[in-house]
């Protein structure tokens, strides 16, 4: 891959944006290759869960339109095909953000499951700024995660947000000194990595839905279902095992000790 770094150890893939000259702005080749990645993920099982970051001391700078010479609108779907990849990761995935993540770098973001920063990461809906609008799912996410009328607060002004600003909008997960950035996203994976895969996936699916909308009849019927798979599932077997022997339930134990570059 040309933009791109893909490391994978003990369950957890991390995907590094590398154009750290452009603050990894993404071009045509990025997008294809997120697209690509993320795909490629999703039909991995070894892969238990999901850190996306970028190189540099930046996360992502949003699109880098310089020299388009092509059809916008092949872009445009080069941009939505790394979105909807992302969305449909059933691992939990998690952002790890430092310096800029604005415009499609921002939303690129907001697709992970959790966003972790640094205290000196800002965001910003930039769009409207460079007479653009929304992209990269924008327009789907951010009214669902801050409402409607927010939304268009974020969208039609693209204020540059600190790490603070946009966790009080529920839009970052935890905040944290730059040197903490990876010790921090480091335990979450290992916790998550250990977890049982099966009921961390349902779950993720499960609120997923929730928040598309439905009654709370439907989301009841989801969940039955979920439930029933889990009850029935190894990972339960285990659960109850280890209850009773007064013991750690054991549902994964990484083999992988050296980063493996993809």
């Amino acid at each position: 891959m040309q933009t791109l770094v893909v490391e994978r150890q003990g369950g957890v893939v991390t995907v590094v944006m590398s154009r750290p000259e452009k603050k990894n702005a993404g071009n045509p080749t990025m997008w294809r290759e997120l697209a690509e990645a993320f795909t490629e993920i999703g039909r991995n099982r070894d892969d238990r869960v999901m850190v996306l970051t970028g190189a540099g001391g930046d996360f992502c700078s949003g699109a880098d339109l310089d020299g388009l010479r092509g059809d916008a609108l092949k872009y445009m779907a080069d941009a939505s095909a790394a979105a909807r990849a992302l969305s449909a990761l059933t691992i939990p995935t998690i952002a790890k953000v430092d310096g800029v993540a604005v415009g499609a770098g921002w939303n690129l973001a907001l697709g992970c499951d959790l966003v972790v920063a640094t205290d000196r990461a800002r965001f910003s809906q930039i769009f409207i700024r460079r007479a653009l609008s929304l992209d990269f799912g924008g327009s789907w996410m951010l009214p669902r995660l801050v409402g409607i009328q927010k939304a268009k607060e974020l969208a039609y002004f693209g204020d540059i947000l600190s790490a603070v600003d946009a966790a009080e909008l529920g839009l970052v997960t935890r905040i944290v000194e730059p040197g903490e950035l990876d010790p921090t996203v480091d335990a979450m994976t290992s916790r998550l990595v250990r977890a049982p895969a099966q009921a961390l996936s349902l779950t993720k699916q499960l609120l997923d839905a929730a928040a598309d909308g439905g009654s709370f009849e439907q989301a009841l019927q989801r969940e039955n279902h979920a439930q029933a798979n889990n009850i029935t599932g190894d990972e339960a077997k285990e659960a109850k095992a280890a209850f009773l022997e007064k013991r750690e339930p054991v549902f994964y134990q990484p083999l992988v000790t050296t980063p493996a570059h993809v």
